[in-house]
This record gives structure tokens, C-alpha cells and sequence, in this order.
């Protein structure tokens, strides 16, 4: 049985993550098999985009496999330096939408985090649980966080490892939207071909401008705005035209 299931769509795919009776912990062979999945879809031209969720309702992921880090058969150590799918997600070129199917706990909150959207449905609920179990991040969550929620709401989270439900997520930015269960996967593909709607180099460039410049100070994420803007010179007027119609077109086809 594969650790991480793999639909086509029209240019993405979404990648489940497939231990639900173990609530998609994320033992050393589904890390494994996670992030070589993501660097194979990286390598497919015809895949720019990732929709990554849990398999069942109960789980996008417990975090790291405990029973299996209890055992021996591998490190918290491993976690960051063999086989590490946070890194993998980070290297893929074009956005990754998590869908939020279930919990998303310590290492699953930090995988949650890794995507460039989270929607969430209605059974999705988060904790950071690195406090209590007595490991240090290793992810990302410790930085992350802070700047998506504001530096409070993450010291409180994270220092007491409560749980925070899919509604008070939205309320607190961490989430873009929260549906029903039975809508999650539909609307993540909403927003896939959404996504994919726009001029192709721009959906992997700009990304990649706001995932730079977001790493630097203001003053010099705008510099690297407008040395990045300097492209914009060889778009000629007659693209610039037939681009604005169709933008008008389709706001016109908006509510708001």
C-alpha cells in the first residue's frame, strides 16, 4: 500500500497522505516516501501545483510517529536531517495548498505550515505540542507561526500545546477559509485551477518574489521588488492589452 496517494488533476495533484489508521503519523518511510513524492511532481512539467491533505476525517497528521520513535527504529534527529518533506515542499516550484482534513499536531502542524494556503474544513483543529513531549521544532513552526498569527497568539500555542479549532484558525489568519467536510478536496481544486488560470511564469515567479522578500527586512524585500520589476520591460503593449481585457472580462464575472 502506498504511504502517499497520488491523483493527477489538470496540472496538480494531490498527494494524501495514507496511514489513517495511525492518524497519518508521519513515520520515517511516509517522510521518506512524502518528500520524494514532491521532488518526482517537481520534476513533472505537467504538475504546477500540489494539493496536499490526510486520508479520513479524523487527521491531516498526528506529527511524527511516536510509537515508532518510542521503539528505536528511528531518531527525532532523523526528522530534520534524513528524508525531511518540509524541505521537499519548500523546493517545489509552484504553490502548495493544504487541505486540512482533520488534526494537525506538532510535526503534522509543521507539514500544515509548509503549504502556501491552508483551508480547512470543519473538523480540522491545531496544537503544537513540542512543549510537552520535550523536543525543539525543527520545521519551521518556532518562525513561522509568530509571523502568520502574530508573536502572542504563537507564544501562547505553542507554550501550552492547546488545541485551537478550525473557526478560532480563520479568526487568527492561520487558515484561509473553513468548509464542510464533504466540500475540502472540491474547493482545494477550486483554488488549483484557480491558481492555474494566471500567466504560467507568474504563478512561479511571484511566489517566489513573496517567499523572498517575506525572508528579508521591508527595506529590502522592496529592492528586490523593483530589481525583479525590471522584467517587466520586455512584455510588450499589444500582451499587455489582450492580458487586461481578459482580466476585465473576468471581473466582470465576480461578485466581490
Amino acid at each position: 500500500m502506498a504511504l502517499v496517494d497520488i491523483e493527477r488533476g489538470d496540472g496538480y495533484a494531490v498527494l494524501t497522505l495514507n496511514r489513517p489508521d495511525a492518524m497519518n503519523a508521519l513515520s520515517a518511510a511516509l517522510r521518506a516516501e512524502l518528500a520524494q513524492t514532491v521532488r518526482t511532481m517537481e520534476a513533472d512539467p505537467d504538475i504546477r501545483v500540489l494539493i496536499l491533505t490526510g486520508a479520513g476525517e479524523r487527521a491531516f497528521s498526528a506529527g511524527l510517529d511516536l510509537e515508532e520513535l518510542g521503539s528505536g527504529a528511528s531518531s527525532v534527529g532523523d526528522a530534520v536531517e534524513v528524508e525531511d518533506p518540509v524541505t521537499a515542499l519548500g523546493q517545489f516550484s509552484g504553490p502548495v495548498i493544504g487541505a486540512i482534513n482533520g488534526v494537525a499536531i506538532t510535526g503534522g502542524f509543521e507539514l500544515a505550515l509548509a503549504c502556501d494556503v491552508l483551508i480547512a474544513s470543519e473538523n480540522a483543529r491545531f496544537a503544537d505540542t513540542h512543549a510537552r513531549v520535550g523536543v525543539m521544532p525543527g520545521w519551521g513552526l518556532s518562525q513561522k507561526l509568530s509571523r502568520l498569527i502574530g508573536i502572542s497568539r504563537a507564544k501562547e500555542l505553542s507554550l501550552t500545546g492547546n488545541f485551537i479549532g478550525a473557526e478560532q484558525a480563520e479568526r487568527w489568519g492561520l487558515v484561509n477559509r473553513v468548509v464542510a467536510a464533504d466540500e475540502l478536496l472540491p474547493e482545494a481544486r477550486r483554488l488549483a485551477e484557480d491558481l492555474l488560470s494566471v500567466e504560467p511564469d507568474m504563478l512561479t515567479g511571484y511566489l517566489k518574489l513573496i517567499d523572498d522578500g517575506f525572508a528579508m527586512a521591508f527595506a529590502d524585500g522592496l529592492d528586490l521588488e523593483r530589481e525583479r520589476a525590471a522584467d517587466n520591460a520586455g512584455i510588450s503593449a499589444e500582451e499587455i492589452e489582450a492580458r487586461r481585457a481578459a482580466v476585465q472580462a473576468r471581473g466582470r464575472g465576480q461578485s466581490g
